[in-house]
């Protein structure tokens, strides 16, 4: 038999048929951008510690302690403190000095350190299951020269980073579709529990969800440590991370994710065999019909809320273990975040799998598309609510709203949110015109469509199926191929005519498909979001002032005193230079101008320095004259940051002299 080619597309189709093509290369961009993205910043902070940063101390301390902005896990290892040579000198032992409100941990030092710079090196793990690390110094005696060289990577940073970062962003992409994709058969078209291309979507979402949560689960020890790939078989670093929070919750997902396996099964096993014999006992007597829709009925329920749960449990081993659980109000915020995955899951969810049944199963009812618009109405008014609640939990300030990274994305989300809707009101548009058209048009198409598909199937040796029962074997191996191949291109032509039969459904589909595009660039921003440290967090240390925070600009300090010790010739001004102004050693000048602008030597000055807040000095100190008008002093030591005051005492005779001072602050 000789067939037909099929015509040549249409512009409209041509262009159609290339927005998939579109959506590929958005989403590998999108890729890109994701991988190549920074490290996350961490959620928990370092706001003090004993020593600080840079300090100089006189002699040995006991112990050294960190203290956090919220609760973070920490092991033995956790904190380490090396000598200038980069040998360990702290004892290995953890302390938890956790006290109320006050987050703190520290570990003892062996007695006898010499003097010298010392190196404190941490990592933790903060509550919202994101890793942090950070080192700093301090110095016993006098700074010196040390060997340490710490890994210039972050912890949660590198490959490593990256591939948990894609793991995470396939979890939140699995999650949707396996719920939405579910949903939307069981809240608007039943009938496509039966459809191969729908089957597909949901089954394809369990799987990458549960291969994201397995692989994230696998590099957790890496992530959390030493960033080496290696560190995924670590049996006992597995074990260490089942009895953290993180672990728990991904070992929660995966026994739910059984339990969503047997949904699948019964949703595509009974539940699809019961929709196909209702479809096909139309002529069966009217009680028999009657039984066995209230037994369909029955079991849709059941799968409804056996799937809610299954769904709700999943939803919540997020928020139980990420930003949700932490900070203020977490009995608020974690149901609202259940609230907030479900909508977002089933309205972007349910949206993939009507473009799946509008370019797999032309013929889905129009009914279906009406009803999955009312599905995605509520849920855009639940995200709505729960979002403005987690933006006022998270963000907590205006300024934090615009000078934060978190608030600069969470206004890119909105904004996305908002084209989204925009485009969805013109989807809704062209549902409204779904019903304008006569439901017999499609029909016909459809109608010949099986038709021709019944009169045009034939066996290798040309005699139609519907003639024999058992087709023979092909003769001609290659002519069947060709067979196959003129088969395969007519059912294709059909479907686009069948596809294409309804204007209203063409443009409800380019619309869907404008959807579905940015849902994948909302969903990767999503992702960045759950990794940034939220914008109240990042306010609160700055208002408390981080423990490695510089105070003032890394530059030296300078300053003009003017002084009158009211005697002959006791006018003048002073010159004061600290280079480079920070805590550990510096190096002072001073310069002397008499009234006329000109060096002025003057028999004596005295210098002092004093941290009130610290109840620290007044420090004496007797610069050497180097020139006339000018003193200078190498190795002013200040053991800490904060507001100090400099004390300059000058003498212009025997009996008139004076003190002036100022305040500067030190980093």
């Amino acid at each position: 038999m000789t067939a037909t080619a099929p015509a040549p597309p249409s512009a409209r189709a041509r262009a159609t048929a290339l927005l998939p093509r579109l959506a590929l290369v958005l989403a590998a961009l999108l890729a890109t951008l994701f991988t190549a993205a920074a490290p996350a910043t961490a959620h928990a902070a370092l706001t003090a510690s004993d020593p600080q940063d840079g300090a100089v101390v006189a002699t040995a301390p006991a112990q050294v302690t960190l203290s956090f902005s919220e609760q973070v896990a920490m092991g033995d290892d956790s904190i380490r403190v090396l000598d200038p040579q980069g040998k360990r000198v702290d004892t290995g032992e953890l302390r938890d000095m956790c006290s109320g409100s006050t987050i703190r941990y520290g570990t003892a030092l062996h007695s006898g350190l010499p003097d010298g710079t010392y190196t404190v090196a941490w990592q933790a793990v903060s509550a919202d299951s994101h890793p942090i690390s950070g080192a700093f110094t301090f110095s016993i005696g006098a700074p010196s020269a040390t060997a340490v060289s710490l890994p210039a990577q972050q912890v949660g940073g590198g490959p490593v980073g990256i591939a948990y970062g894609i793991a995470r962003y396939a979890a939140y992409a699995g999650f949707t579709v396996l719920v939405g994709g579910a949903a939307f058969i069981l809240l608007c078209w039943r009938r496509g529990s039966a459809e191969r291309p729908l089957q597909k979507l949901v089954v394809g979402g369990w799987v990458t969800l549960t291969a994201a949560t397995l692989a994230m689960l696998a590099l957790r020890t890496p992530y959390t440590g030493s960033g080496n790939f290696a560190d995924a078989f670590d049996l006992d670093g597995l074990k260490a991370v089942l009895e953290t929070k993180t672990g728990a919750s991904f070992l929660s997902r995966l026994l739910l994710l059984g339990a969503a396996a047997l949904f699948i099964a019964v949703l595509f096993g009974a539940y699809a065999r019961r929709q196909k014999a209702s479809g096909a006992a139309a002529e069966d007597k009217a009680e028999e019909k009657a039984k066995e829709k209230k037994e369909t009925s029955d079991l849709a329920f059941g799968l409804g809320i056996g799937g809610t749960v299954v769904a709700g449990g999943i939803a919540a081993t997020w928020a139980l273990s990420e930003h949700a659980s932490t900070g203020i109000q977490p009995g608020i915020a974690m149901p609202a975040d259940i609230l907030h995955l479900l909508a977002v899951a089933t309205w972007l969810g349910g949206l993939t799998a009507l473009l799946v049944a509008l370019r797999k199963v032309p013929d889905i009812e129009r009914e279906a598309v009406r009803c999955f618009s009312r599905v995605a109405f509520i849920s855009v008014v639940v995200l709505t609510v729960t979002g403005v609640y987690q933006s006022w939990r998270q963000v907590g300030s205006w300024s934090a709203l615009t000078g934060t990274s978190y608030g600069r994305l969470l206004l890119i989300k909105v904004a996305l949110v908002a084209v989204l809707v925009g485009i969805a009101y013109l989807s809704r548009k062209w549902t409204s015109r779904l019903g304008e058209v006569p439901a017999e048009e499609p029909a016909k198409v459809l109608a010949g469509h099986d038709v021709s598909r019944e009169t045009s199937t034939e066996n290798a040796d040309g005699s139609n199926s519907a003639d024999a029962a058992e087709p023979a074997a092909p003769a001609d191996p290659e002519r069947a191929a060709q067979l196959a191949r003129q088969r395969a291109a007519r059912e294709k032509a059909h479907e686009t005519r069948v596809r294409d039969a309804d204007p209203g459904r063409a443009g409800l589909r380019r619309s869907v498909l404008a959807e579905a595009g940015v849902a994948v660039v909302l969903l990767a921003v999503t992702t960045v979001l759950t990794s940034t440290e939220p914008g109240r967090a990042v306010e609160r240390e700055a208002g408390r002032g981080g423990a490695s925070a510089p105070a003032v600009p890394n530059r030296p300090v300078k300053i003009t005193l003017p002084y009158d010790t009211g005697g002959q010739n006791g006018k003048g001004s002073l010159r004061l230079e600290l280079d480079p102004g920070r805590v550990g050693a510096n190096t002072l000048h001073l310069w002397a101008d008499g009234p006329d602008g000109k060096p002025l030597d003057l028999p004596e000055v005295k210098i002092a320095f004093t941290l009130p807040a610290k109840e620290i000095g007044p420090l004496p100190l007797a610069p050497d004259r180097a020139s006339a008008g000018h003193w200078t002093a190498s190795g002013v030591r200040l053991p800490l940051a904060g507001e100090w005051r400099i004390d300059v005492t000058v003498r212009t005779s025997d009996i008139d002299q004076t003190t002036v001072q100022k305040n500067v602050k030190i980093g």
